[in-house]
């Protein structure tokens, strides 16, 4: 096979590999943020999340992962839209955040007292 075909389907392997990790990232966001929403008695609004990709960072493990960010919009009235976020790392949920309220969520074998 020539180099030329290789690199392609390598490629294309990357990018088909990139955009199903994306989506189940975003479906991750979109949990965290309807759970947050409702915990706190707000409004999820639009059902969706808008990400973007902020680079790369490293987990607890030192290994490499994707860092994602989606931002959302909530009410808490019903006549106002309020902006939250969730950051991801690879698909782990590192940061939550919905105004006033900012949830750093715990590793699974940290607890909060």
């Amino acid at each position: 096979m020539p180099i030329y075909e290789s690199i392609f389907i390598l490629a294309a392997g990357a990018l088909i590999w990139f955009w199903l990790d994306s989506l189940k990232a975003r479906e991750i966001g979109v949990r965290a943020a309807q759970a947050a929403c409702a915990e706190e008695g707000l409004q999820f609004l639009d059902e969706s999340v808008v990400g973007h990709l902020e680079g790369f960072g490293r987990d607890d493990a030192g290994h490499l992962r994707l860092r994602r960010s989606y931002l959302f919009e909530y009410s808490d009235t019903g006549d106002n839209r309020r902006r939250g976020s969730v950051t991801l790392l690879g698909q782990e949920i590192v940061l939550l955040h919905v105004r006033p309220q900012l949830y750093v969520v715990p590793k699974t074998h940290e607890t909060l007292h």
